[in-house]
């Protein structure tokens, strides 16, 4: 029972942390449900012996002038710092150094600080996997997998991926389920290699590059965590972002398997043997990035009091995820009347 709060917000990544914070500038509570032990969705990062390595989004940019101002004011409070400053590009003519205008940043020290920072003061219940809906005379109510239920709420934001969200709102809305019908969400793996020892230099690379885009073979970024910021006593420590087509290629693989794939290949764009990795790995993100055509506000509101938001409803970018579920906030806001 939930008697003091009157939204629920399914999905504790960016897009419900930045939904929950304009709700509670504006005086209202929210309460926030995750399957995962912690906040984060895809700026998820993961702590392994002697290292921590991002396993989601890399970096981010700042292009709309919102969330520009709200970057500069994390800056200031020390949450994250521009990354990477010395970047790379890796294609079929080897190595290039990659210059653009375009100015990213990492959170500190870690992806996940950023959303934990976030979450701090909000009402989250973690390890709590959603499972239904019901719409009852005194308003919405939660199901979990373990038979508990919340409520009731005034409004419900599912900020999940849309398969995910589909499943939830189909029972109870036909529009908004196909709006999560028409976003096509591809995979992505995601591995990492830890060293005990530096990687050698490679011929005509800087060797303090910090990551690289790849444009040829199965890898997409790559990116050492050790050259992050907060993060320069740790090892050596990469990872390795697959692209699409071999995400989608190699879904239903073991991870295992897939980190030596993704190691090999790195190996191979260097051009000389590498250390062996004193702990290879990866994880697979089934549902990482949304393709489809996005209009209208970047969110969704129905008269029911159901609401989708997230990158689907935008683009893929991570302040896309944060715009969408920061206008939905303050949408609702509105509609309530505060």
């Amino acid at each position: 029972m939930s008697a003091n709060s009157s939204i629920a917000i399914i999905g504790a990544g960016l897009s419900g942390l930045a939904c929950a914070r304009a709700l509670a500038d504006c005086g209202l509570s929210s309460e926030i449900f995750d399957k995962a032990r912690g906040p984060g969705g895809r700026l998820s990062s993961r702590q392994l012996p002697g290292a921590v390595v991002d396993l989601g989004a890399q970096y981010f940019t700042a292009r709309e002038k919102r969330f520009a101002s709200q970057v500069d004011a994390w800056c200031h409070e020390g949450l994250v710092a521009p990354w990477p400053q010395r970047l790379w590009r890796i294609d079929a003519e080897g190595w290039q150094l990659h210059q653009d205008a375009q100015r990213r940043y990492s959170a500190v020290p870690r992806m996940s600080a950023l959303t934990r920072a976030l979450s701090e003061g909000l009402t989250l219940h973690a390890q709590t996997r959603i499972t239904g809906l019901e719409q009852c005379a005194d308003g919405w109510w939660l199901a979990d997998d373990k038979g508990h239920h919340y409520g009731p709420y005034m409004r419900v934001v599912i900020t999940a991926p849309t398969p995910q969200a589909l499943e939830l709102i189909a029972p109870h809305d036909a529009t908004l389920a196909a709006d999560c019908r028409a976003v096509t969400q591809q995979p992505c793996w995601a591995g990492y290699a830890l060293f005990d020892e530096p990687l050698p230099a490679l011929p005509g690379v800087d060797a303090d590059w910090q990551a690289a885009f790849v444009n040829v073979g199965p890898i997409g970024v790559v990116s050492r965590n050790d050259a992050k910021p907060g993060r320069q006593t740790q090892g050596e420590s990469l990872t390795l972002l697959a692209g699409a087509a071999a995400s989608a290629d190699w879904l239903e693989d073991d991870a295992d398997t897939v980190a030596s794939r993704l190691f090999s290949a790195f190996a191979s764009l260097c051009g000389q043997p590498l250390p062996t990795p004193r702990l290879l790995g990866a994880h697979r993100w089934r549902y990482a990035k949304p393709i489809g055509e996005t209009t209208g506000p970047g969110y969704r509101l129905s008269t029911l009091g159901l609401a989708l938001a997230g990158d689907a409803f935008r683009a893929s970018r991570v302040e896309d995820a944060w715009l969408s579920g920061h206008d939905l906030g303050q949408a609702l806001a509105v509609e309530i009347g505060q």
